[in-house]
C-alpha cells in the first residue's frame, strides 16, 4: 500500500509544486516511526470488526421471544396443577384409553379410577372387563384384583410388576395417579431438551406438549400432548406419540369429582 508523508510539510522547498510542464513532485517515505496505516493497523480494525459483530450478533438475531414465552407458560401451567393436586385429598373420574399399532387402534379401556391421599387407588373396569377392581395402596408390593365385584370374597393378590395387571404399555398401577404424571412431566420439562414449543388457551382449557423419555423404562424419546381444565387444573385429554409422529396412546378423563371425603372402606377388599 502507498504511504504519503507529511513530515517536511514547514520547508517550502521540498517537494515543490511542478510548474506546467514540470515532472511530478517526488514522494518521499515516511521517516522512522512516522504514521503509516499499513497491514497490522489492517488487521487490528478487522479484528475490532469481528468482535462488534460477534457482540451485536444477539441483539441482530435474537431468540424467538414466543418459543421462549411459550416454554415458560407451559411450565406455569405444570406449577398449577402441581398446586392444585397438593390441595386434592381426594378424587374420582372416568377414563377411556385406547392403544393404538403402528398409528392404528388396536385395544380399548373403560374404567372409573378412585384416588385418596397417601396414594390408595381403586380401578373399577367397565370394558373389556365388566366386573374386575383393582385395589392398590402406597407401600405395597402387592394389589389385590378382584375379578368379579358381585363376589367380593373371590379375591387375589398380584405384584405390581406382573404383566397381568399392568397397563398395554406396561405401566404398573402405582403409576397411574395424578401425582406420579405430574412429577413425571414436571422432571421431563426441565430434563429433557424440547424439539419445539406448543401451547394454546382458551377461555376454559389450555394445551400444551413436551417431549419426554417414556415412563416405563425412561429410554425412548415420545412426545406429549395433553389439554389441561382450567376449572381444576387436571388433564382432560392426554396423547401419546413415538419419534415418527405416530399415536401410541390416548386417553380421555371425564367427570372428575374432587375432595368428596370417600370412606376408607372404599379402598379395602
Amino acid at each position: 500500500m502507498t504511504s504519503f508523508s507529511y513530515a517536511n510539510h514547514k520547508n517550502p522547498q521540498t517537494n515543490p509544486l511542478p510548474r506546467d510542464g514540470g515532472a511530478p513532485p517526488h514522494l518521499d517515505p515516511p521517516p522512522q516511526g512516522g504514521r503509516r496505516f499499513g497491514r497490522g493497523c489492517l488487521q487490528r480494525a478487522v479484528w475490532i470488526l469481528l468482535i462488534l459483530a460477534f457482540l451485536l450478533l444477539p441483539i441482530a438475531n435474537p431468540p424467538f421471544p414466543s418459543e421462549r414465552s411459550d416454554e415458560n407458560r407451559v411450565l406455569t401451567v405444570i406449577e398449577k396443577m402441581e398446586a392444585s393436586f397438593k390441595t386434592t385429598e381426594d378424587y374420582t373420574c372416568e377414563v377411556e384409553q385406547i392403544f393404538y399399532h403402528d398409528g392404528v387402534e388396536d385395544q380399548r379401556y373403560r374404567f372409573k379410577f378412585y384416588f385418596k391421599r397417601d396414594k390408595k387407588i381403586r380401578v373399577d373396569f367397565s370394558h373389556p372387563y365388566p366386573a374386575l377392581t383393582l385395589f392398590f395402596e402406597e407401600g405395597e408390593k402387592e394389589a389385590t384384583v378382584i375379578p368379579f365385584r358381585f363376589l367380593p370374597a373371590m379375591k387375589f393378590r398380584f405384584s405390581i410388576n406382573n404383566p397381568m395387571i399392568k397397563t398395554l404399555a406396561g405401566q404398573r398401577i402405582d403409576q397411574t395417579d395424578m401425582g406420579y404424571f405430574i412429577e413425571f412431566i414436571f422432571k421431563n420439562i426441565k430434563g429433557v431438551k424440547q424439539r419445539e414449543v406448543e401451547f394454546y388457551e382458551d377461555g376454559e382449557r389450555t394445551r400444551f406438549a413436551l417431549w419426554a423419555k417414556d415412563y416405563i423404562e425412561e429410554k425412548y424419546f415420545e412426545k406429549y400432548r395433553i389439554t389441561i381444565s382450567k376449572k381444576n387444573w387436571f388433564p382432560v385429554h392426554i396423547e401419546r406419540f413415538n419419534l415418527e409422529g405416530k399415536r401410541i396412546e390416548a386417553t380421555d378423563i371425564r367427570n372428575y369429582t374432587m375432595n368428596t371425603h370417600l370412606e376408607d372402606k372404599l379402598f379395602h377388599p
